[in-house]
């Protein structure tokens, strides 16, 4: 048995623990990799980037919360985060695209929220890096939500 799973536990609760374990990795890292971007890079985040930000950063502190000692219920709270967080990343992505008008978009000072800061290998951006991070923080959540209601 592994110190860090749950103790006296089920297959599949040990399961749902590493599913959690997961998205707690992703958004650790999406919380420095944004902090890096930010405070090393110095790039300024736009507005939609705060919002993300907002969804995210709690994730990194919420999740190891149900992880010792194992509670289930850690994804009620965890999952509505990620999800807005998601539905806010794929607006931004969409705006970087130009699929949603410039004229509805929420940055009107500042930062504005249209602009591609990085791209790598000509079409990772960072509002598609949060989608990803969300996109599989809420796979890896409804996962484990199914694998320990057995």
């Amino acid at each position: 048995m592994n110190a860090l799973q749950p103790a006296a536990s089920t297959p599949e609760v040990t399961t749902a623990w590493m599913l959690i374990f997961g998205a707690w990795l992703i958004a650790s890292i999406s919380t420095l990799g944004a902090l890096f971007f930010g405070e090393v890079m110095k790039l300024p985040p736009c507005v939609l980037c705060w919002y993300q930000r907002i969804c995210m950063f709690p994730l990194a502190l919420i999740l190891p919360v149900g992880l010792f000692p194992f509670d289930r219920k850690v994804i009620r709270y965890a999952l509505p985060l990620a999800v807005i967080g998601g539905l806010i990343a794929v607006f931004h992505v969409l705006l970087v695209a130009k699929v949603i008008p410039e004229s509805i978009q929420p940055c009107t000072q500042g930062v504005p929220c249209s602009e591609t800061v990085i791209e790598w290998f000509g079409f990772v951006t960072i509002p598609l890096l949060a989608v990803v991070a969300f996109s599989t923080i809420i796979a890896l959540l409804i996962a484990a939500h199914y694998r320990s209601a057995k």
